[in-house]
């Protein structure tokens, strides 16, 4: 037996591999909260079939005492539940690593390893010993590969007891009594027949102690209700479907009026991602806080109306949520392929808003300022997640508030200073800042206008004259730019002697920075910058000309983000190289340490000094 290091806690990665439809959700959502109760860093990836119940499904969970959170190809240890993915489970892991699978049936020599450690524990066998009926047998079967994983990684007992009680108390007793008999079953059996712990291991920490876990949709869902949102309209589709989930969940808990208990928030699902984007558009017109969360489809569906809103001014925001394209893609895998596709998004001279979160805490955070932005600049604002984030549970900061926020509504005439004024014109610049005064329908008869998302003048008067559409569709533009000062700025980390830099963008962070202490610890040293906002700020053009080579790091094809850098800056494009994976699952810092290297060693001369 070769290969495993022992004797690591806290420092493993291993998976579970099911069969989509069996509960099996259940039970690895218990074993990633548990291993948090216990104080230590845990992330965690659902690799998931979009299609029908049956097929096979995997849960990767990395334990990382550091904090490190990115996806690891590397497995310690296999839950093996589903015979049609054995020859594939055992494959990937690493040698001398342990498959832990249900004995109740034997395992074919001919997929053995002679590097593997064969763990089997008869879960079925036992399961139909103590349970009664199929259902009830195949789910308590999933419950009982969390006890054997208790006892063979040392996994808090009394964590698990308490998360079955949080989940059904004295009204669900009986299933609770089912689920902790059926995880005693799979520890007893573990702990009588093999060594346990394993030399891979949990012990507790005190790092979680300050932080959540939580998954970006359900972040960003909280963020648009401390933003004062009221208005959500979509269509459902992977994955972005649970954000409006999540914020109907917690309107019917935050927006109902007292005394009445009348619902204080309107959530519609539309017939399709179009009529979804002009009920959102129109909500926004009439002075809501208006949101759709949708996907990249739902977006290319969108860009008529997102057009209307860009040139008829009409603040809106945007979740999307990415994943695999082009067309239906696969839904249920990751990506970051709607980076050109919003930042231009609909026909004709467009240039939107956009925000890049890196995990749930910034989903939370930017979707707060997604709204500010929007009505500040009375344009559509994206919020360009993906399905990792999105989906996926993240230990982050707790989240804080501050009460005493105030949404920055805009430049908006009440009925007061209507009462003041002559004429109002919609489109005008007064202040000469390019972003002209809006009004509230049914405020007062002064505050009256044409909506217009065919060619009009300052004064909201129909044209064609080129000299008139040229002032509005400019002053629009001159707009947008001037938000480069308002997103969120970049973030950037510089090391003394470094000569190239790494840039990136959302969930590609956490594998980028694991990637640079690593590359730290070999003597090679890297400047870093996450670009969190669009358009640019112009930190960004001066990180680029600061380095003699900057690797863009992306998760699509067609360097995307790197595009974005080389037409929205002065820069050269000589000193942008590309390191892209875009296969569907998530970054890790593996990938981007052999991507890097392989960078400098086709631009050698370039990166001249890099660990020097």
């Amino acid at each position: 037996m070769s290969g495993m290091k022992s004797g690591r806690v806290n420092d493993f990665a291993f998976k579970i591999a099911t069969v989509n439809g069996t509960g099996s959700a259940s039970a690895n959502g218990l074993i990633m909260q548990s291993i948090f109760r216990m104080g230590v860093p845990v992330s965690g990836k659902n690799v998931f079939p979009s299609n029908i119940q049956g097929l096979p499904t995997w849960y990767e969970i990395r334990v990382n005492g550091a904090g490190h959170v990115a996806r690891t190809p590397e497995f310690d240890l296999i839950v093996a539940m589903n015979p049609e993915t054995y020859a594939r489970d055992i494959e990937e892991l690493v040698p001398g690593g342990w498959l832990l699978y249900d004995s109740s049936w034997p395992m074919a020599d001919t997929l053995k390893r002679e590097d593997v450690h064969f763990v089997g524990v008869p879960l079925a066998e036992m399961c139909v010993k103590n349970f009664e009926g199929g259902r009830t047998r195949i789910l308590m079967k999933n419950i009982g590969y969390t006890g054997a994983l208790a006892a063979l990684l040392d996994l808090d007992m009394e964590a698990i007891r308490e998360l079955l009680e949080e989940t059904f108390g004295e009204r669900k007793r009986h299933l609770l009594d089912a689920n902790f008999k059926a995880i005693r079953l799979g520890y007893d059996h573990a702990a009588e027949h093999f060594e346990c712990p394993l030399p891979i291991r949990l012990e507790r920490m005190d790092a979680t102690r300050d932080s959540i876990l939580i998954d970006g949709n359900t972040a960003a869902a909280l963020g648009c209700v401390y933003a004062g949102a009221t208005v959500a309209a979509w269509y459902p589709i992977t994955p972005s479907t649970s954000l409006v989930d999540a914020f109907t969940a917690y309107c019917r808990r935050l927006r109902v009026e007292e005394g009445t208990g009348r619902s204080r928030a309107a959530i519609l699902q539309a017939e399709d991602e179009l009529a979804a984007a002009g009920i959102t558009i129109g909500a926004g017109w009439a002075g809501a806080r208006a949101f759709t969360s949708t996907s990249g489809a739902g977006i290319s569906l969108m860009t008529e109306f997102i057009g209307l809103a860009y040139y008829a001014e009409v603040p809106c925001v945007f979740f999307d949520v990415e994943r695999v394209g082009p067309s239906t893609g696969m839904p249920t895998r990751t990506q970051q392929g709607d980076i050109l596709l919003c930042a231009y998004a609909s026909h004709g001279d467009t240039k939107h808003i956009c925000l890049y979160p890196n995990d749930p805490a910034e989903c939370f955070e930017f979707g707060v300022q997604a709204f500010d932005l929007a009505e500040r600049f009375q344009t559509p604002v994206f919020v360009l997640s993906d399905l990792d984030i999105g989906m996926n549970d993240w230990v982050v900061p707790r989240f804080r508030w501050d009460d005493e926020y105030r949404p920055d509504r805009g430049k908006v005439l009440d009925a007061e200073a209507l009462e003041e004024i002559d004429t109002f014109y919609r489109y005008l610049d007064v202040d000469g800042d390019g972003i002209p005064y809006r009004t509230i329908p049914g405020e007062h008869p002064k505050g009256a206008y044409f909506t217009r998302g065919s060619g009009h003048t300052k004064y909201g008067k129909y044209t064609e004259d080129e000299e008139e559409y040229l002032e509005v569709i400019d002053r629009i533009a001159a707009k947008i730019e001037s938000a480069a000062d308002a997103v969120p700025a970049p973030e950037v980390r510089s090391r003394p002697g470094a000569r190239c830099g790494l840039i990136t963008v959302g969930g590609c962070d956490g594998a980028v920075r694991e990637a640079i202490e690593e590359f730290e610890e070999e003597g090679l040293r890297f400047d870093y910058m996450r670009i969190r906002g669009f358009p640019f700020a112009p930190e960004v053009t001066r990180f680029i000309e600061t380095h003699d080579l900057n690797i863009v790091i992306e998760q699509n094809r067609d360097a995307q983000l790197k595009s974005l850098l080389t037409l929205e800056t002065s820069v050269s494009k000589d000193r942008l190289a590309s390191l892209r994976r875009y296969g569907g699952l998530p970054l890790s810092a593996r990938h981007v340490r052999e991507g890097v290297r392989d960078r400098l060693g086709l631009a050698a001369e370039s990166a001249e000094g890099v660990g020097a």
